[in-house]
């Protein structure tokens, strides 16, 4: 941010310049111009106006004289025709190009004078007697040379340059300025972000620097911040006491089936082992709902997976699972990812062990659907711009479009024997790392999982992603 405000303030500052400066300094550069031929005009009018005696009587004129010197030391060319347009008095040898501005000056009777890219030409006629009369008595031409102008509008664009660089370097310090007087507290409020979203629920934000706006934002995330993690800690408290109060009374309650089960008549030995099926039942629902709430409250580093290691790991693993109930199960990578690891190879960022768990509720949910009829389970792999889609498709019985609506809700099941936690789970799991997870049903029958996760770029530089 603090580039992109200094960048438009300069930007700003050099058209502001541009706009000003540049035509102050033509118009300037012209006034030096005029200045310097003005001033060389006058000096041909001096000279003329000396040189109308010797040009009168022909006798030596020590004022001519004088000027000729004051001529050399200016640098000046100086030539002194008369009528006929012989050479009176000379200094120096001036250019050619004077002929044709003589010309002009004879046939409009007044001072002609002309720049070249060297020096300036002036021709200045000379009258007797102050007299305008047919034809003057001679012509004065005098061609001083343009180094001391150039010098001076070569002066002046370079102070005009100092100046605006100056301007710009201080457009850009105030820029910097203000940029950091805002950036600092962003700065320091996305990283006290950063960390709360890594789990260190006791970082607050600093509220006495910025502006008025950021502070009271900062405020606000603080109160924020504290809130949650009163409510995590509370959550956190509520977890570990429904875990050591649930479990351990259906522990000692299975235990106490067990041994009345093995003391009782065989007419009773079913509805013992009804019993002993609902606190296994129960104790599954107490472990799905712990696992959903551990999800919900899931603020562990990210690191980045590679998904198609994963997701080949996780089919093996559940492979002899599905052949014990008929279902085969198949894992389709992108073929650019080859063996190893390589920069080809999907990643994603999440939390460890995340993505294992994920993959085992889909896949423990699609062999439950597809139950003892067997059947097939495609995990699929697809990268895109936007991050890495896994897909998890079968082609079981498949859910309605109102079951679909209602399959991430907690104890929404299909299935009698399910807790109906598992795409709680999954929905918990994807959606604390930042993904999404639709459900579709599957082209010929079945219910296809659809997860989407951006790609690692998006953690880069904030210090959540390692690899």
């Amino acid at each position: 941010m603090t580039l992109r405000i200094v960048l438009a303030l300069l930007t700003l500052t050099a058209a502001v310049l541009a706009a000003a400066a540049v035509p102050l300094a033509l118009q300037a550069a012209d006034h030096e111009r005029d200045a310097f031929v003005n001033a060389a005009e006058g000096t041909a009018r001096s000279i003329a106006a000396i040189a109308e005696a010797k040009l009168a009587d022909h006798a030596a004129d020590p004022p001519l004289t004088s000027a000729m010197f004051r001529a050399a030391r200016e640098q000046d060319e100086l030539l002194v025709l008369n009528a006929k347009g012989r050479v009176v008095a000379a200094q120096g040898t001036p250019k050619d190009e004077w002929g044709r501005v003589a010309a002009e000056a004879e046939e409009s009777g007044g001072t002609s004078a002309e720049l070249t890219k060297d020096r300036v030409v002036v021709v200045e006629p000379v009258w007797s007697g102050g007299r305008i009369q047919s034809a003057p008595v001679g012509l004065v031409i005098l061609e001083r040379p343009l180094d001391p102008l150039n010098q001076n509008i070569e002066e002046l664009w370079l102070y005009l340059a100092a100046l605006s660089g100056a301007a710009m370097a201080a457009a850009a310090l105030i820029a910097v300025y203000f940029a950091r007087w805002v950036s600092k507290p962003l700065a320091r409020l996305d990283t006290a972000t950063r960390q709360i979203a890594d789990g260190e629920l006791t970082v607050r934000a600093r509220t006495g620097s910025g502006p008025p706006e950021l502070r009271r934002l900062a405020a606000t995330f603080n109160m924020m911040a504290g809130r949650l993690e009163t409510l995590v800690h509370g959550h956190r408290a509520v977890l570990a006491d429904v875990s050591h109060q649930l479990r351990t009374p259906l522990t000692a309650l299975r235990l106490r089936l067990d041994l009345l089960a093995a003391d009782s008549a065989p007419k009773d030995a079913d509805e013992f082992a009804g019993a002993q099926e609902e606190i296994a039942r129960l104790s599954r629902l107490v472990d799905g709902l712990l696992a959903t709430a551990r999800a919900e409250s899931m603020t562990e580093q990210l690191e980045n997976i590679d998904v198609v290691a994963a997701v080949s790991e996780r089919v093996a693993a559940w492979q002899p699972v599905g052949d014990a109930h008929g279902v085969k199960l198949v894992a389709e990578t992108p073929e650019e990812a080859g063996s190893g690891r390589s920069p080809d190879r999907p990643l994603v960022a999440l939390g460890s062990g995340h993505l294992e768990q994920i993959l085992d509720n889909l896949l423990d949910n699609a062999i439950d659907a597809l139950g003892d009829e067997g059947g097939s389970v495609v995990v699929s792999v697809a990268r895109s711009a936007a991050g890495t889609t896994i897909t998890v498709a079968d082609d079981g019985p498949g859910m309605t479009p109102q079951e679909r609506s209602r399959a991430f809700l907690r104890f929404s099941s299909g299935s009698a024997s399910g807790t109906g936690l598992g795409l709680a789970i999954v929905h918990r799991l994807v959606a604390s790392n930042g993904g999404t997870v639709r459900l579709d049903t599957t082209p010929g029958g079945g219910l296809t999982v659809v997860l989407q996760f951006p790609g690692t770029a998006l953690y880069e530089g904030s210090g959540q992603a390692t690899s």
